[in-house]
C-alpha cells in the first residue's frame, strides 16, 4: 500500500549497487545500500537508517500506520514510513522518491556523510 503518487521515472526502484543513500538537498547519510529490498511500491524501500538521527518522524493525522519523514539534519521532506510492513513481521518500510542520491561504494565525501 501507499499513499503517494507516482508519475514514473524511478531511478533506485531497482538499484541495488552497494553504496549510500543521502539527502538530495544538504547531502547527510541516510540509508545504507544494506538496508533496501525490493518492494513491489514504485520507490525504494529500506528497514532501516544509518544514524539514529538520519530521519526525523511525525505522525501522519491521516493516515494510519504511517510516519511523514524529513531529514534529520536539513529537514528537507523525504518520504514516509509504514509501521509493521517491511519484509520481516514487526519492521517498517521506509519508502522515498527523488528525495535521495545514491553514493557508489568508495565515492563518499565529507558531503554524502554529513560532515
Amino acid at each position: 500500500m501507499s499513499f503517494c503518487s507516482f508519475f514514473g521515472g524511478e531511478v533506485f526502484q531497482n538499484h541495488f549497487e552497494p553504496g549510500v543513500y543521502a539527502c538530495a538537498k544538504c547531502g547527510y547519510e541516510l540509508f545504507s545500500s544494506r538496508s533496501k529490498y525490493a518492494h513491489s511500491s514504485p520507490w525504494p524501500a529500506f528497514t532501516e537508517t544509518i544514524h539514529a538521527d538520519s530521519v526525523a518522524k511525525r505522525p501522519e493525522h491521516n493516515r494510519p500506520g504511517a510516519l511523514k519523514v524529513s531529514c534529520g539534519k536539513c529537514g528537507n521532506g523525504l518520504g514516509h514510513e509504514f509501521l509493521n510492513d517491511g519484509p520481516k513481521p514487526g519492521q517498517s518500510r521506509f519508502i522515498f522518491s527523488s528525495s535521495l542520491k545514491f553514493v557508489p561504494k568508495g565515492k563518499e565525501t565529507s558531503t554524502s556523510q554529513g560532515h
